[in-house]
């Protein structure tokens, strides 16, 4: 492996580790913040009708985990291309 593929390589994995990471973030924070942790607060809240912090815990963090997902999949995607990965 060549100087420049190695260092396109670190460069590659270092952003993906970072999206990953920030991804988690926010996964963790939805997860445990509002819905756990912030329940009573967010059930003053009302949506659609019922108290936001048991929506968050019952279908909002569920929604958001899948938004993550395809977002993962189009950062991925671009910087798969970005560093010349396609498979």
């Amino acid at each position: 492996m060549s100087y420049d593929n190695r260092q396109n390589h670190r460069a590659y994995w270092r952003q993906n580790t970072a999206l990953i990471r920030n991804l988690l973030i926010v996964w963790a924070l939805v997860s445990l913040v509002f819905s756990i942790l912030l329940v009573q607060p967010l059930n003053g809240i009302p949506f659609f009708g019922i108290p936001f912090g048991f929506w968050m815990a019952q279908q909002g963090s569920i929604l958001v985990f899948v938004v993550l997902i395809f977002i993962y999949a189009l950062q991925m995607d671009k910087l798969e291309g970005k560093h010349n990965i396609r498979k």
